[in-house]
């Protein structure tokens, strides 16, 4: 017997609703809501949302449910979303529900703050310019280490093959492309020997390009590329697998002599429906506990009590660690004539010469590594 008019009306139906189900199950991008055999963090008479980009997911799984034990979190629930953190900014730049975020760059909380859903003194919110916690850029090798990589230069040798995400999508793939860049560019001083260095990098040994942080590293755990750029507690992270991970899997990482200082700040969302939990939450990350809780994950903490305390869990001997206040210093010179009279500095004078839509490095990857 044949469907009736009705019946057949109702197919496309259920089968658009079951694809925009898949399509809101998949933009959670792993939030750490009760998942199985995880801690419920869901639950409470109050509920925060937050909107994280993909990498510290394995942070915030072990600090959401011990904010949630203090006297500020015991009826706080949590819904925890992750992804590419360019992706995620403009998914709450057009109204994502959110009450805390936390993206890999600055520029991607700026674009909060033009749509008018962060405050303009963000920065000032919080201790370290609302920064709990960072990084630095590293490279994670296989086991043994069978190309002989150990620093920038080595990406370039014949036959390597590269894995780092999208900058276009990714805050982490700015990070990534800025190590070398500052390396081989002194900081920016020698700007066209960076871009150099970035182009043959995209053009001969990029093969892979991930859109977030986190699908980098899921690339290269399933066997793509020779080296992974990637931040150090995803390096951390990889190393620590070893242990449970077949031979053919494990991998060891390498800090280069010069490297770039990752700083991944926070924010409230001043649309919240509650305004004193998404700041009581965002103090907690502050706190001594957490902030070790941070370092245990293999994030850099940035209380100088906790960094002392937890400074062997990240060696390496780092000769010269570039900062965005550096390099944006660098490369802002001389545009205060289109920037009413001040020069750029910090990530402004940063995105505007490399990564946004006019950036050379951007111009790069469009090109495909041609310059």
């Amino acid at each position: 017997m044949s469907a009736g008019p009705a019946a057949r009306r109702s197919t496309p139906v259920l089968v658009c609703l079951l694809a925009l189900a898949m399509v809101l199950v998949a933009g959670c991008g792993g939030g750490s809501t009760d998942e199985p055999g995880g801690a419920d963090i869901s639950s409470g008479s109050r509920h925060l949302d937050l909107v994280a980009y993909a990498v510290p997911k394995i942070g915030f799984d072990e600090v959401i449910p011990a904010f949630r034990t203090t006297e500020a979190g015991e009826d706080i629930g949590f819904s925890a979303s992750y992804g590419a953190s360019g992706d995620q900014s403009r998914k709450v730049a057009r109204r994502v529900p959110a009450d805390v975020v936390n993206f890999s760059v600055e520029p991607d909380i700026t674009r909060l703050v033009k749509a008018g859903l962060v405050d303009k003194d963000w920065k000032a919110q919080a201790p370290y310019k609302s920064t709990p916690f960072g990084s630095v850029v590293a490279l994670v090798v296989r086991k043994g280490n069978p190309k002989d990589i150990h620093d920038w230069a080595d990406l370039l040798k014949p036959g390597v093959q590269v894995v780092t995400p999208n900058p276009g999508s990714s805050g982490s793939a700015k990070w990534n492309l800025l190590a070398p860049f500052a390396a081989a560019s002194d900081g920016g001083v020698n700007p066209e020997a960076g871009l150099d260095y970035v182009a043959e990098l995209v053009r001969d040994h990029i093969k892979v390009v991930p859109k977030s942080g986190r699908e980098a590293t899921t690339a290269f755990e399933q066997g793509q590329g020779d080296v992974l750029i990637s931040y150090e507690n995803e390096a951390i992270m990889l190393d620590r697998a070893n242990a449970t991970a077949a031979a053919n899997s494990q991998v060891e990482y390498v800090i280069p002599p010069q490297t770039f200082k990752i700083e991944n700040p926070v924010a409230v969302v001043n649309t919240s429906d509650d305004l004193a939990g998404a700041k009581s939450f965002v103090d907690f990350l502050f706190t001594p506990e957490a902030q070790r809780i941070w370092a245990q994950q293999g994030f850099r903490p940035v209380d100088p009590e906790v960094i002392a305390e937890t400074q062997n869990l990240f060696p390496g001997d780092i000769e010269k660690l570039w900062t965005i206040d550096e390099v944006g210093k660098v490369l802002g010179k001389g545009t205060a004539e289109d920037n009413d009279g001040k020069d750029l500095t910090g990530w402004k004078a940063v995105d505007e010469a490399l990564f946004g839509k006019k950036g050379a490095i951007t111009e790069i990857y469009d090109a495909g590594g041609r310059q």
